[in-house]
């Protein structure tokens, strides 16, 4: 008969072993423009309260006036309203074709932009307190807090520079932007802030796998989505997205949310499951090189480099019906 101090001893050694091994996820994203970046965060919250991954906290791009209020009302429906976020600065702008007011109008909040820290404070807090190289970041926006990061020196919060900090405790970074092997313009390589990706590229010495634009263009989601409540934020901002969004409207039939590409979701999928030689290979022995314009070449080499892209395997049908089952997970309970 096993006693019951060591039962107990086992079942701290377990779950010691799972929050262990769990994917350390730090996410950057430009909440609010294309509805990807919204379900690239569901799915996260999904992961997370499944255990496949601990979702450390959320940093907006995005300057836009709802996109923390947004970002908040999703991380309270799905349960987990202590996920800290952080956003670039905080002098916003309001846009009224993006998908946060609606998500804030019809969801409850409490934190606005002005309430979080800036996220280069927020990344220099949460790293210092990490394990040695165990963090991934995951970036589906624009480079500009992986600038300010990298730029930042000692603090409070870490004698380390924020390159240093990079250094010690990020395992890698997945990067969705580009073009692969090459691309004259993609947004989140520009993000009309010219030489910024450049930068980022030039001085990460980690780890970098990057899913380029033209995984997530065929790979369709979104219509599964119009049989939800029109009270869930999925519902409101792909809807919402379909109607507004400029680059959608010739294809937007009333009432109904159009099919659209999974750029992020496929950085997010790949961040926390992996997938080499299942959903994608991964090409290496090469560097991204960026101009100062959101375009991009990947360069040949002879040995090995930090940087590697990934390359579509799977039929994208069958990818977008993986990615419906992380956004919809638990979906009845909701």
């Amino acid at each position: 008969m096993i006693k019951k101090p060591a039962i107990i001893l086992v079942i701290t050694i377990l779950i010691t072993s799972i929050a262990s091994s769990q994917v350390k996820i730090i996410f950057d994203t430009d909440h609010g423009g294309d509805a990807d970046d919204l379900g690239a965060l569901v799915m996260l919250h999904n992961l997370h309260n499944s255990g496949e991954c601990e979702l450390l906290a959320v940093m907006a791009w995005s300057t836009e006036e709802y996109v923390i209020p947004a970002m908040d009302a999703v991380n309270r429906f799905y349960g987990n309203p202590d996920i800290p976020m952080g956003v670039r600065s905080h002098h916003s702008h309001y846009t009224d074709w993006n998908y946060n007011k609606p998500i804030a109008d019809a969801l409850p909040w409490k934190l606005k932009n002005s309430d979080v820290p800036l996220a280069v404070d927020l990344y220099r807090e949460i790293l210092s307190k990490q394990e040695d190289n165990s963090v991934r970041i995951v970036t589906v926006g624009p480079l500009a807090n992986i600038k300010d990061l990298l730029m930042s020196g000692p603090d409070r919060h870490s004698d380390l520079t924020g390159k240093e900090l990079i250094e010690k405790k990020v395992e890698k970074f997945v990067i969705m932007g580009g073009r692969f092997p090459f691309g004259d313009w993609e947004w989140n390589f520009s993000g009309d802030m010219p030489g910024v990706t450049r930068y980022v590229l030039e001085n990460l010495t980690v780890p970098v796998v990057f899913s380029g634009y033209e995984i997530g263009l065929v790979i369709h989601t979104g219509p599964r989505l119009h049989e939800l409540d029109p009270g869930h934020p999925l519902y409101v901002g792909y809807k919402h997205f379909s109607k507004y969004a400029s680059w959608m409207q010739d294809r937007y039939r009333e009432g109904r949310i159009t099919p659209n590409a999974s750029y992020d979701q496929t950085a997010v999928l790949y961040a926390v499951r992996g997938g080499i030689g299942k959903y994608w290979d991964k090409v290496e022995n090469g560097y991204c090189v960026a101009d100062d314009n959101g375009g991009n070449i990947w360069v040949e080499t002879d040995e090995p480099t930090n940087h590697a892209y990934l390359v579509l395997i799977k039929d994208p049908e069958e990818m977008a019906d993986i990615i419906y089952s992380i956004k919809l997970e638990n979906i009845a309970d909701r």
